[in-house]
């Protein structure tokens, strides 16, 4: 067995070891760095080992649930024995279900499913963020899942956001953006938002 599949076994072992207890505490980890593992998240949100895509989303789960983001941002797979970076091309999760409920004090907050099917409600603790890309306009959502962990909202979320929109008045300016849990998230000026609306996002 080669020293990179040791290592991905490990990684893989030790996330389901851990799994069976909850979400593995990889913030309180802090293991030697034993190097990269040839290892991608594309953008689309897709895992690949090798060049190969890993088919099979319990594998991607477990491999998910021990991801960490360092603060100069750097990508790591971490055990309490080990951590390994890891390319990502992007922002490791993709969202793909976004819903609005009625909380008990009669706000709405949306709601958040990514492809590994973590759930977050959008808020101060998972707030969200607008990038405007330069050279289109296109606007680009992102929502905090865990640590600094984000997902990427593509077109069919970013249309659904609008629809739960509306304006707020800040610093004197008209801005459109979306309210949860009681909290305005600003998408960007209200007099741009046409713009942005028919650049591609994803």
């Amino acid at each position: 067995m080669s020293e990179r599949q040791a290592r991905y076994d490990s990684i893989l072992s030790a996330a389901n070891h851990h799994a069976r207890t909850g979400k593995p505490p990889v913030h309180l980890w802090n293991p030697p760095f034993c190097g990269d593992l040839d290892m991608r998240i594309a953008r689309d949100g897709t895992w690949f080992y090798m060049g190969t895509p890993i088919g099979r989303m319990p594998l991607v789960k477990l491999f998910a649930s021990v991801l960490r983001h360092e603060e100069d941002g750097q990508y790591l797979l971490v055990t309490p024995v080990e951590k390994v970076g890891l390319q990502v091309d992007d922002v490791p999760f993709v969202g793909v279900e976004l819903d609005k409920v009625a909380l008990d004090d009669g706000t709405d907050a949306l709601t958040l499913r990514t492809n590994v099917d973590d759930v977050v409600v959008i808020s101060q603790d998972h707030p969200l963020r607008f990038h405007i890309d330069a050279q289109t306009g296109g606007l680009t959502p992102y929502c905090l899942i865990r640590g600094r962990l984000e997902a990427r909202l593509g077109r069919p979320l970013l249309y659904q956001l609008a629809d739960y929109g509306g304006e707020a008045l800040i610093d004197g300016e008209d801005w459109f953006g979306v309210t949860s849990c009681g909290r305005f998230f600003p998408m960007m000026r209200a007099a741009d938002l046409g713009q942005a609306m028919d650049s591609d996002t994803e």
